[in-house]
């Protein structure tokens, strides 16, 4: 969505909220027109809701404002009266147009001193919850945030399981784009498989003030852009296209920074004609490939490397037998016998002749 899309949406929300509060509005002793009136409204409410005026930030805040709303409904529901189970389900599953009914029945009794302490250790118990989630959406989404390293590339100076927290505000956090969307998590739900957000309505893109600049080594993390490896385990599927700040998370050295030419002679970067020079834990990775149409023993690779190996035979096999004898060497799993099959084996052993 454009920001001129966004404007209208926001106006549409406040003609919407003042359909179905100005009759409360005008029974808790403000003016009926007040609740039309873009962010003035939200001031008068907290005052009719009894609750403090910083929670009018948390409405404009991405990602909270989705946990903030059901609880301001739920705030306005029982400032009139409304406090059983069953209207504060109602409140939240209609999305806070339940408070319509309120506003439009023939009863409005607005509690001018309600008592704001729950009633019962089961109703104080969801309100700290909500806020304990509010607060580290928050963290989460702005501040800080936690990451474990699920592959290899920057070994040496990070490994594979390492748990990171990765901070946000040094260089500036960037609002999310995803305006809906299941709080603490990325892209689905853990342990469900479920898709954790809604592809649209889309926020334009904002980032807020840093403290430093990017530097060239610097370890960072960032959204794939092309995100081609979703479904990497079965590349049948194809790509899924998702929202930038849904796309994988990735974490990689910062060789280069914008202006900046770049070049790779024999393994090597070079930036702006110099060769890169890498922190003393940053080392690179070579991968050699040796090749040999008669074979060649891992004895022999062992005189000469004291590094990982993986040996890849192609066969041909012949019966049924030879197969599963083999495979009981390999690494992969081939899941039926083809013509020059590839078996792949670790450098301690080979296969069988």
């Amino acid at each position: 969505m454009t920001v001129f899309e966004w404007l209208i949406f926001f106006f549409v929300v406040q003609i919407i909220h003042g359909l179905g509060t100005w009759k409360l509005y005008k029974f808790s002793g403000h003016k009926p027109f007040e609740a039309f009136v873009p962010v003035y409204n939200a001031v008068v409410l907290m005052k009719i809701i009894r609750r403090p005026k910083w929670w009018i930030i948390l409405l404009f805040i991405p990602v909270i404002n989705l946990l903030i709303f059901p609880v301001i409904w739920v705030e306005t529901a029982r400032s009139f009266g409304k406090n059983s189970t069953i209207e504060t389900l109602l409140v939240i599953t209609t999305l806070g147009l339940y408070l319509y009914k309120i506003n439009y029945s023939n009863k409005i009794n607005y509690l001018h001193n309600r008592d704001l302490n729950h009633k019962t250790a089961f109703g104080e118990w969801i309100s700290s919850i909500i806020f304990a989630i509010v607060l580290a959406t928050a963290v989460h989404t702005y501040f800080i945030q936690p990451y474990i390293i699920p592959t290899g590339s920057l070994e040496k100076s990070l490994l594979v399981g390492d748990f990171l927290f990765v901070s946000k505000f040094h260089y500036g956090a960037r609002a999310p784009q995803t305006a809906i969307s299941f709080p603490m998590v990325h892209d689905t739900i853990v342990g469900t498989g479920i898709r954790s957000y809604l592809n649209k309505p889309q926020i334009p893109y904002f980032r807020l003030p840093g403290f430093q600049k990017i530097k060239r080594n610097d370890i960072v993390v960032f959204n794939w852009p092309v995100d081609t490896l979703v479904h990497w385990m079965d590349p049948s599927r194809g790509a899924d296209f998702k929202p930038l700040d849904k796309k994988t998370n990735y974490v990689k050295r910062c060789v280069g920074i914008a202006g900046d030419t770049l070049e790779v002679r024999d393994g090597y970067v070079y930036i702006n004609g110099k060769q890169n020079i890498l922190p003393d834990r940053a080392k690179l990775q070579f991968y050699n490939r040796v090749y040999s149409e008669k074979g060649l023993s891992t004895q022999k690779l062992l005189r000469y490397t004291d590094k990982e190996f993986e040996r890849k035979f192609i066969i041909n096999f012949t019966s049924q037998n030879q197969f599963e004898k083999v495979m009981r060497y390999a690494t992969n799993n081939p899941k039926k016998i083809k013509d020059n099959q590839f078996i792949i084996t670790t450098s301690n052993e080979g296969i069988p002749q």
